[in-house]
């Protein structure tokens, strides 16, 4: 647990880029603020409650240092704790928190807490407040990056070519803080939950929940549920992108009696535009291979484009933003599931290991623990499973065995928040000149783990060149 000598030194923090006064730093003028919208924009966070509000910043990347008065800071970044831990704010819970932390005489103490949630009666003109705060802050930061840079343009410069590139990436880093698609909370429905309680009475351990395309995973968990975290982990190489793509178009590409489930998928490692051309050669059964080098027959030209077709109306969302932490990608979600009319079905996370940790200076261990904590915690906020892949570690490799959960890259608090763990692996009789040999080949889907049914192995097979897994045959391999 934190200690208020810790938050002191975190406090001194503040500003991080530049220890002077964001005053006086062009030609003895004041930097651009405005001490209304800050307090107005804080307001909205305390009166709300927090959560949906602290959402909308997170999304926007508002951070401690996007407010100009260093109280504010120190208010922002208490508010911004209590979001992380789930807590409900408001001005009693605020000034507790900016008490333990050692800050809350520095702020103003209680009365000017008051001071600032008296200042608006509802936080309607939220999005007005907060844009305008961002907006004071990223011309702050303009200012502040070309007056360094006139400063050294007029020392020696060594280098002009490093020197430029300096210049550009510190632009870049500013205009990476501007706005960034995101998502409010969804409040998950009571009379969903009884609805799926009278639905699992009268199927009686039929599919219940989002199908995942495979007959027999199916059969063994009823589906993918709401609120559940299913982690699908193996070693690289394994086909964990192209078994998360069959989840996906199984969940997406309606059958009779089954209605297309809206997916959102985060793709940190892979480009949608690849995603996307998998998708439509895996499901029109086109070789990847051979399209790449122009020869496909006439019909697989039609059967690409009818897919293409069929595919362009699916609810399938792709999002391929690289470096999200879990507070942004929850964000994110939140945000998705408001637009949609019937909110999210599913979302695919590809792959948790490259998430990024919201403090790095503590171990990568413990930032994977929050990660994995966050997903769970959006999969329980907005009610709906959250696949998220994962690797394995070399251990089931050099002992020559088959994965366990134990096996999970990292963090073991993986194993503790997820409530279905499927490990992707060869099957025991595995023949590595019969696996190179053909191009049909039989894979296990362990499922290692599961809080509601029982634990085994799916035989799977996997075509090659589709990059496609599909439901086990006796003849299929």
């Amino acid at each position: 647990m934190a200690t208020s000598t810790d938050y002191k030194k975190r406090k001194q923090d503040f500003p991080k880029k530049d220890p002077r006064p964001l005053v006086d730093t062009l030609v003895g003028r004041r930097a651009p603020h405005n001490i209304d919208m800050e307090q107005a924009l804080l307001a909205c966070c305390i009166l709300e409650g927090g959560q949906e509000s602290m959402s909308l910043c997170v999304e926007e990347k508002i951070k401690p240092e996007s407010f100009y008065k260093p109280s504010h800071q120190l208010i922002y970044s208490a508010l911004e704790e209590l979001y992380r831990e789930g807590a409900a704010t408001d001005e009693i819970i605020l000034a507790d928190k900016l008490e333990t932390r050692g800050d809350l005489e520095a702020v103003g103490g209680h009365g000017y807490i008051l001071e600032i949630t008296n200042r608006i009666d509802t936080p309607s003109h939220l999005p007005h407040y907060l844009r305008r705060v961002r907006d004071n802050y990223l011309l702050r930061e303009l200012i502040r990056v070309s007056t360094q840079t006139v400063e050294k343009a007029y020392a020696d410069v060594d280098d002009i070519d490093q020197f430029v590139e300096s210049v550009e990436k510190s632009i870049f880093e500013v205009s990476q803080d501007r706005i960034s698609d995101s998502a409010r909370p969804l409040s998950e429905s009571v009379d969903s939950a009884i609805a799926l309680v009278n639905k699992m009475l009268q199927n009686k351990g039929e599919l219940t929940g989002v199908t995942t395309g495979f007959l027999d995973l199916d059969k063994m968990t009823t589906g993918l549920h709401p609120g559940e975290m299913i982690v699908v982990a193996a070693r690289p190489a394994m086909g964990k992108t192209s078994l998360a793509l069959n989840m996906a178009e199984a969940a997406i590409c309606p059958k009779p009696g089954r209605p297309a489930v809206p997916t959102l998928m985060f793709s940190l490692e892979m480009p949608s535009e690849q995603l996307a051309m998998r998708l439509i050669c895996s499901r029109s059964r086109v070789n990847m291979s051979k399209l790449r080098d122009g020869f496909i027959p006439k019909e697989k030209q039609q059967d690409l484009a009818k897919c293409a077709q069929e595919l362009k109306a699916a609810p399938l969302y792709i999002d391929d933003s690289s470096g999200l932490t879990i507070l942004e990608l929850r964000a994110k979600a939140r945000r998705i599931a408001n637009k949609l009319k019937h909110g999210l079905g599913l979302i695919l996370v590809d792959y948790l290991q490259l998430v990024a940790g919201t403090d790095n200076r503590v171990p990568r261990e413990q930032q994977i623990a929050e990660i994995s904590r966050g997903m769970k915690g959006m999969a329980k906020e907005l009610g709906v499973p959250v696949i998220v892949l994962g690797q394995l570690n070399r251990e089931s490799e050099k002992e020559k065995r088959q994965p366990r959960v134990s096996d999970l890259r990292e963090s073991g608090s993986i194993e503790q928040d997820a409530d279905v763990v499927l490990l992707l692996s060869k099957p025991r009789d595995y023949n590595e000149e019969e696996d190179q040999a053909n191009e049909v080949v039989a894979r296990d889907l362990i499922i290692a783990k599961q809080r509601n049914g029982p634990v085994g192995t799916v035989p799977l097979h996997f075509t090659k060149n589709l990059t496609r897994f599909e439901n086990y045959t006796p003849h299929s391999v």
